[in-house]
């Protein structure tokens, strides 16, 4: 028969024993409500993080490929507009020098070459190299979202450290837009260090700042959807759209504006160097 087992308060001596037996009940106290309160906030707190974090990342993604392909459409499609509508406005002033009394010609050259004007501000100048397509690395997405769990500054409710995230947040969304990583990772750094990450202790005041995260995670997110609805009805986002499910039947719409506006160019050069008498 097996040695009975020896009870370690047997051994032990009286004061021993009584602080054991006192520290039991204190380590299986149940939870306050507060603190019920507050742990049941924090796994709110942390879901909603997790998918404000996913949404600024699809949000990003959005904005950076709008951008993207906006400059692949300057760079090809508007800057050829701008050069067709000035090459209008030559031939509209051409013909209100020829008739310098005729005042609905004088009106047609001034609007022409405002039209052209404005064409070719908004083309900017051709870009020396052709912009990419926006692509970005997983990485570079679980980077963006480890700045937006913890930077975003609708997470906090401290003017000051409110102040300092919208700042940050707006050098990420430029950092991921360029896919700087190394941006990304010191910015997140940076601040995870700095005095406005230090939190107050307490449950009671704990307990009020999530809560207060929690209805500005909410906020934000509807925010972002009203924006990226925006972003989705817009005319850029359309033609994108145009053109991303053509590519895919294997038709190229930007060559083939090209193309057309590059003919329409042609005509136009034509036109400004027929003499006056062979075009009566």
């Amino acid at each position: 028969m097996a040695p009975k087992a020896a009870d370690p308060l047997a051994t032990a001596s009286p004061g021993q024993a009584a602080n054991e037996h006192s520290a039991k009940p204190s380590a299986q106290r149940p939870a306050k409500p507060e603190e019920q309160e507050l742990a049941r906030k924090r796994d709110e707190q942390a879901a909603l993080e997790a998918e404000l974090a996913e949404r600024e990342l699809r949000s990003a993604n959005l904005r950076a490929e709008l951008g993207a392909f906006e400059r692949q459409y300057l760079h090809f499609v508007g800057s050829r507009y701008a050069e067709l509508d000035g090459w209008k406005a030559r031939l509209a002033e051409r013909l209100a020098r020829e008739q310098p009394h005729n005042e609905r010609a004088q009106e047609a050259a001034r609007e022409a070459r405002a039209r052209a004007d404005e064409t070719k501000s908004a083309a900017g100048e051709k870009a020396a190299h052709e912009p990419r397509a926006f692509e970005s690395a997983p990485e570079m997405k679980r980077l963006y979202r480890d700045v937006a769990k913890r930077i975003h500054p609708d997470l906090t409710s401290d003017r000051n450290d409110r102040a300092k995230r919208q700042q940050l947040m707006a050098e990420a969304n430029q950092a991921y837009e360029r896919g700087d990583q190394e941006r990304l990772v010191k910015i997140l750094t940076e601040y995870e260090h700095s005095p406005e990450a230090v939190e107050g202790e307490g449950p009671g005041a704990e307990l009020v700042r999530v809560i207060r995260r929690v209805s500005q995670a909410r906020s934000r997110l509807a925010e972002i959807e009203a924006e990226m609805q925006e972003l989705l009805r817009s005319d850029l986002y359309q033609l994108k759209l145009r053109v991303d499910e053509a590519e895919k039947s294997g038709r190229a719409i930007l060559k083939e504006m090209i193309a057309k506006v590059d003919e329409q160019i042609a005509l136009a050069k034509q036109h400004l160097e027929i003499p006056a008498e062979q075009r009566h």
